[in-house]
């Protein structure tokens, strides 16, 4: 069984690697979906993944909340660290306590 290398991967035409995203549209570069799309969304998420994550996701989430908020019908702090933080299972609490300290 051969290990795909990350620049292989990258080269595939639906690696999650390939679905980007920045402000202050934050849609996805490949699919045009709200990002994280679904495509990466559907990317298997061990622990080990969600540590590997956590950092950058919460830098981009920061930037998210600054980008989207007060757009009109845009999402409120709270739905975009939900949407931004996925692999975390955060309840609404959580999630707005995240967002109060990412403004």
């Amino acid at each position: 069984m051969s290990k795909e290398s990350p620049s292989a991967a990258r080269s595939r035409p639906d690696a999650p690697t390939t679905h980007r995203a920045h402000g202050p549209a934050w849609v996805c570069e490949r699919c045009g979906q709200d990002w994280p799309c679904p495509t990466l969304r559907s990317t298997p998420t061990d622990a080990a993944r969600r540590a590997t994550l956590l950092p950058e996701f919460a830098r981009i989430t920061r930037q998210a909340i600054r980008d989207l908020r007060g757009r009109p019908g845009g999402p409120d702090p709270v739905a975009i660290v939900r949407r931004f933080l996925w692999f975390l299972p955060l309840s609404d609490e959580e999630a707005r306590a995240v967002a109060l300290r990412l403004r």
